[in-house]
C-alpha cells in the first residue's frame, strides 16, 4: 500500500472527450504520473481515469492544470473514493 492509498485522495474521473480526439486524450492521460488506470468505456462517458494525489488541493490543481488542459477533453465528472470495500477480488477490513 502506497502513501497515497493510505492518506491521500483517490478518484475516478469520468471524461467526456471529442470523438476525433479520443485516442489522443487516452494517450495524454496515460502519461500523467497521478493517473493509475485509463479505461475507454461505453455509456454516458468516454473515458474513466483512476487517479491518486496526496491531498484535495493537489487534486484540484491536477484537475484544473493537467486534465482540463488536454486537447479534446470537453468536460469531466469526478467521484472521490470515500472507502474501499473490495479490491482485486479481496474484501478489505474497515
Amino acid at each position: 500500500m502506497t502513501y497515497i492509498e493510505r492518506s491521500g485522495i483517490k478518484a475516478f474521473i469520468h471524461v467526456f472527450a471529442e470523438s476525433s480526439q479520443l485516442g489522443n486524450v487516452c494517450r495524454e492521460l496515460s502519461k500523467l504520473p497521478e493517473v493509475i488506470d485509463v479505461y475507454e468505456v461505453t455509456g454516458e462517458f468516454d473515458i474513466i481515469a483512476v487517479v491518486a494525489t496526496p491531498g484535495i488541493s493537489e487534486f484540484r490543481r491536477f484537475l484544473r492544470d493537467k486534465i482540463l488542459r488536454i486537447p479534446g477533453v470537453k468536460s469531466t465528472v469526478t467521484s472521490i473514493v470515500l472507502h474501499t470495500h473490495k479490491r482485486d477480488g479481496l474484501e478489505l477490513e474497515e
